[in-house]
């Protein structure tokens, strides 16, 4: 197989550089293609930006189109399958898959395709594994990190720099949003070498790896 993953950050590429391999071995190919924000998926199903903006969800339609037709001419003994990964947010998750599920069906032909939300956001599938986020950060607030629920909806990202940034999520924001993205990608380069792909605690975690073995 071989997989084409969609993430609307640098963060999440990051991650699944490192995660991908535990998850499908060595037989496997994978591409992970960062984009520069979620945006939405546009209402007549025509991606509304230039492509040059990349903004995941704007651009999607065209995007499966043209990995329907791509992948309709692979060969039969490497099928290939497109993997969009992105943040629930605050939307409502069976509402935003229904949305995502009107695009892919008005593809012709369709790519095989999973759609896989991070509940609230990616640093749910960090924190699914705390071991691996206490070996990257032995100094990690053991009293914040005790306090979360799995895909809980509670400021995700914040709930991280208060366990491992100096000063905590209020110190980052000053920083500004740049920063907190730089400091995103810090995290998932720090504890995606940890983690154990089988022990995750996240559920949304658990999907995204269980769709990709599923295809395999």
């Amino acid at each position: 197989m071989h997989f084409e993953i969609l993430v609307e950050d640098s963060s999440g590429k990051r991650a699944l550089d490192i995660l991908m391999p535990k998850i499908i071995g060595n037989q496997h190919t994978f591409k992970v293609i960062p984009y520069r924000g979620v945006g939405r998926i546009p209402r007549n199903l025509q991606s509304g930006t230039d492509a040059g903006e990349r903004i995941l969800l704007d651009q999607l339609p065209r995007l499966l189109r043209g990995y329907g037709r791509t992948f309709a001419g692979y060969p039969s003994n490497h099928p290939a399958a497109v993997i969009l990964v992105c943040d629930l947010d605050d939307k409502c998750l069976k509402t935003f898959r229904q949305e995502l599920f009107a695009v892919l069906n008005a593809c012709n032909p369709k790519p095989t395709t999973r759609f896989c939300i991070a509940v609230e956001e990616g640093e749910a599938w960090l924190l699914g594994d705390m071991p691996a986020i206490k070996a990257a950060y032995p100094k990690a607030r053991d009293n914040v990190l005790n306090g979360y629920k799995n895909d809980a909806i509670c400021g995700t990202w914040e709930l991280m720099a208060d366990a491992v940034f100096i000063k905590g999520s209020e110190a980052l924001k000053r920083r500004g949003w740049r920063a907190v993205g730089r400091e995103k990608s810090t995290w998932a380069e720090n504890v995606s070498p940890h983690m154990d792909v089988d022990a995750n605690a996240s559920p949304s975690f658990q999907y995204f790896r269980d769709k990709i073995r599923e295809i395999i």
